[in-house]
């Protein structure tokens, strides 16, 4: 009964060219989430260049900003339409 256990490794096919565009295109994409997931998580340095502009003193023009204001509610009236007999 041992002799007739077959122990070969089965036989895979190669794979074709649409197995092989999913696997790449997986791993391409596991790779480009992987990079905006660090780029969420870890800080980005910033340039001295605006670092110095945030410094300097604003004119009133710039700070001010316009009030807002509530929408307003339009209520046209309704038209009325005679009825038709």
């Amino acid at each position: 009964m041992a002799a007739e256990l077959d122990f070969s490794p089965p036989e895979i096919p190669e794979p074709t060219f649409m197995e092989n565009v999913l696997r790449y295109g997986l791993f391409f994409g596991a790779i480009f989430q992987l990079i905006c997931v660090l780029a969420i998580i870890l800080p980005v340095s910033k340039s001295h260049k605006t670092d110095s502009d945030s410094f300097e003193p604003k004119n009133s023009e710039t700070v001010k900003k316009p009030k807002a204001t509530a929408p307003q509610i339009s209520k046209k009236p309704k038209r009325e339409t005679k009825k038709k007999r």
